[in-house]
């Protein structure tokens, strides 16, 4: 608890000193990243804005390659910071087709922060990674809001899943 609450606390800072004086668009990814992001806009100083999207790539432990949209954002992004809040990078494909999204509409930046990247994972090795908290193994993860087949969200630590 006390290293995720370090983690995040950082990420705050820094997006806090870069964007000091100006007002962002949060875009959260559910339904992983809702803890992480109530207790990141917490520490936020910032004038800001939230709004959640939801997307759909993994089958249990896997992920399926495909990302689909289950819940699209109702804001337009033109002229505006956008920092796109994710629970976790691991391949990256999820992020990849977000951003080619985004980037469509304009917006002023845009810029993505994530509590969890699993860089041995990574198959996009361009990716924009502007806020990360912590670097983890390329293990499978529940907890603080990640979860397996829908369980395991509700824990405060992070744990591996074995079988």
């Amino acid at each position: 608890q006390s290293q995720i609450a370090a983690a995040v606390k950082q990420i705050a800072t820094k997006i806090n000193s870069d964007y000091e004086g100006e007002k962002v668009l949060l875009v959260a990814v559910l339904n992983g990243a809702f803890i992480f992001v109530a207790d990141l806009i917490r520490y936020l100083t910032i004038d800001c804005q939230i709004e959640f999207i939801k997307t759909q790539s993994y089958e249990g432990m896997h992920s399926t390659g495909k990302v689909k949209m289950l819940l699209g954002l109702n804001k337009d992004l033109q002229d505006q910071h956008v920092i796109l809040l994710e629970d976790i990078v691991d391949t990256g494909n999820t992020l990849v087709a977000l951003l080619e999204i985004f980037d469509k509409q304009k917006p002023k930046s845009l810029k993505v922060a994530t509590l969890l990247l699993k860089s041995e994972a990574l198959k996009h090795q361009n990716l924009p990674l502007d806020y990360v908290g912590i670097d983890i193994p390329n293990k499978f993860v529940v907890g603080y809001g990640l979860d397996y087949d829908g369980c395991g969200r509700q824990y405060a630590d992070i744990y591996q899943v074995v079988l």
